[in-house]
């Protein structure tokens, strides 16, 4: 998700709390239902890892924190064994987290929120950077060339850029669908409507596809809020987990002191980045 001068205050997050089959001190979250006050425990299997596949670093033009700042938090911090960085349109922040990731017992998949024509995609093994603004079905190609995964980001988001909202849930049926991607982004925690990503779970059932969690973070404090469970630990794990369909999607949403505090970092950053037009 890109944040732009005009939407600024427009995306502030009041958190929806939905009454699912957990009870009412739960949130939905495409397949998992996630108690609030255990946001941080072990996964849904001891065998299991999280994955965080939708990170933002300061190598975004709307990123706060820097690749070695995310890796120290995302090692102290959190519980996730895998994440991919996906900053707008470009892979260089990734190939240096991934570089590095290992000093901190992470595994980085080299990732990027690619802008479509039709919307923002998640490219994630990928070793090239891809050219933006071109059709969908051009980049699902050119991704997949590269060995990659195609995964709509935030797909049926309010007010950015989503595949959802040209038609999706047409364009990926059957053997010769016009967009075939391999999972859908059914959690993520930066969406300000609740609803957006259980529309988002209703369309990957229906699919048969399978749904993926991340925080889209710009801002430490919201990474691993979204996530995404697989048997194993390793991003080779990952990558098998999600062909076969064996994963999870869940978290909890930005809550309105995120959004705020990441609003007041992107103004310094915004200040920061015309003092000094060179810095990533």
């Amino acid at each position: 998700m890109r944040l732009v001068p005009n939407q600024a205050f427009a995306w502030m997050n009041v958190p929806i709390r939905l009454r699912p089959a957990g009870g009412e001190n739960a949130f939905c979250v495409s397949n998992r239902v996630t108690p609030v006050r255990q946001r941080r425990n072990d996964p849904v299997n001891t065998s299991w890892s999280k994955a965080d596949l939708h990170i933002h670093t300061n190598y975004s033009s709307d990123g706060t924190a820097s690749v070695i700042d995310i890796l120290e938090y995302v090692a102290a911090n959190t519980d996730l064994r895998v994440i991919a960085v996906t900053d707008h349109d470009r892979i260089d922040g990734a190939l240096e987290a991934r570089q590095i990731a290992g000093s901190y017992g992470i595994e980085v998949i080299v990732g990027e929120e690619v802008s479509t024509v039709e919307g923002h995609m998640l490219a994630l093994f990928i070793e090239e950077p891809l050219l933006p603004h071109c059709p969908a079905a051009e980049t699902i190609a050119a991704v997949h060339a590269q060995g990659g995964l195609c995964i709509p980001a935030h797909p049926y988001g309010w007010r950015v850029p989503s595949m959802g909202q040209t038609r999706l849930h047409e364009r990926c049926v059957g053997p010769d669908c016009e967009w075939p991607i391999d999972a859908i982004e059914t959690f993520n925690a930066g969406l300000w409507l609740a609803r957006n990503n259980v529309q988002a779970a209703a369309v990957a059932r229906q699919l048969n596809m399978p749904g993926c969690g991340g925080s889209d973070s710009h801002h430490l404090p919201t990474l691993g809020l979204g996530d995404t469970q697989f048997p194993g630990t390793t991003a080779a794990d990952l990558r098998a987990a999600i062909k076969s369909g064996q994963i999870q999607a869940g978290g909890m949403q930005w809550t309105l002191g995120h959004n705020v505090e990441f609003i007041r970092r992107w103004l310094v950053g915004q200040t920061q980045r015309v003092l000094r037009p060179s810095t990533p």
